[in-house]
């Protein structure tokens, strides 16, 4: 089965009580109990809910994984899945991890005394001289945001398991169309489904994909324990916009190639970050293991003072925090997605006060190279 029949036909579209051919919002706190000595598939909805379940079936489906579990956040499904480190536990982190990761392990973790290592994934000897005796985790993050950075996966992957390690990647950017981490050997997937699963731009929820029974068991002992479930509406949009998804996501990465492209040629830009770009120094490695660019960029417009005037006068895209609408959305990463951490930390990893992050929408490509166009004949 193919991505777009199996986004359609390929786990529970169809509700098995009703034969409604869309999955109902079971929109219920709790279930009558026939008999009490019985257990029955569904009881409470912290414990479990048909509509939450059909998309937990549906990741795991789209993922290649036995199990699959959702939260009411992108950052939910990240800190219920780190937690389960132990107590004297040492993770391994990207330096280019995103923000909220970033401030989870530095600011959470250490009361935990679970220590971490922020590192360059580009060179794998690197990563293993900072693997202690301690180590735990290899966590991964590729593409990196906002910048775009690549990471080897295969690499890494064969390195944890030469030290016995778990890894743990975020695929958010490239989603499980475009980037298999299971299939690459990876123990646990994570996405956040605000983001290109959902497509819309109205629900907050991650994912988590895994093919490993007795880490899902223990992680499903968290997800009931910690509480932060999906609610059901946000469920009931996310199996509805998964649907579209194939179709979505092939044209926004085929806009930001355009316009990656084009921004890469155009003279009021520095230097653009895209891995599909034969440019990006990388490239080759990510190709090998995802199947395009992406739909994500950044690029340099070389001052604060000069991305003011470019967003005041960008016409289509909005601008804000997230991405992987069906709408183009340009993000300031300094005062966004990497707020959390201080200007040193962000000038370190090259969020410059001069970036900004495209996540490209589903708009005729003609229409947004020339609102790009006019907005930089401003600078």
């Amino acid at each position: 089965m193919l991505e777009n029949t199996k986004l359609i036909h390929g786990y529970p579209v169809v509700d098995k009580y009703t034969g409604a051919a869309s999955i109902p919002k079971y929109q219920t706190s709790t279930f009558n109990q026939k008999d009490v000595f019985e257990k029955q598939d569904y009881s409470y909805t912290r414990f479990g809910n048909p509509t939450v379940a059909a998309l937990e079936e549906g990741i795991a489906t789209l993922e290649g994984a036995k199990y699959g579990f959702a939260f009411s956040s992108g950052m939910a499904a990240i800190s219920t899945v780190l937690m389960l480190m132990e107590t004297g536990n040492h993770i391994i982190v990207p330096n280019e991890v995103y923000g909220g990761t970033c401030q989870f392990v530095k600011d959470i973790l250490p009361s935990y005394h679970i220590e971490s290592s922020f590192v360059d994934y580009s060179d794998i000897e690197t990563v293993e001289k900072a693997i202690l005796p301690n180590t735990r985790v290899l966590y991964i993050e590729t593409p990196s945001n906002p910048l775009l950075k690549v990471a080897d996966i295969k690499k890494l992957v064969a390195l944890a398991k030469k030290h016995e390690l778990v890894t743990i990647m975020d695929n958010t950017f490239m989603t499980p169309l475009y980037q298999k981490p299971l299939e690459l050997g990876v123990d646990i997937v994570i996405e956040s489904a605000t983001k290109f699963l959902n497509g819309h731009s109205d629900v907050v929820a991650g994912l988590v994909a895994l093919n490993d029974e007795r880490i899902a068991e223990q992680l499903t002992v968290y997800q009931k324990s910690f509480g932060s479930i999906l609610g059901i509406e946000d469920a009931w949009l996310i199996l509805r916009g998964m649907k579209t998804m194939g179709i979505r996501m092939e044209k926004s990465c085929q806009n930001a190639a355009t316009i990656a492209e084009f921004l890469e040629k155009h003279p009021k830009i520095e230097k653009v970050f895209y891995p599909g770009l034969s440019s990006h120094p990388d490239s080759d490695v990510h190709l090998s293991q995802a199947k395009n660019g992406g739909a994500v960029l950044s690029f340099e417009l070389g001052s604060e003072e000069n991305v003011h005037t470019f967003t005041t006068h960008l016409n289509l895209p909005i601008i804000a925090v997230s991405l992987g609408g069906v709408e183009s959305i340009v993000s300031y990463p300094r005062t966004m997605s990497h707020a959390c951490i201080s200007e040193e930390e962000r000038l370190k990893q090259g969020v410059t006060p001069g970036l900004l992050r495209l996540s490209c929408g589903i708009e005729d490509t003609e229409d947004l190279l020339t609102d790009l166009e006019q907005a930089l004949s401003y600078l």
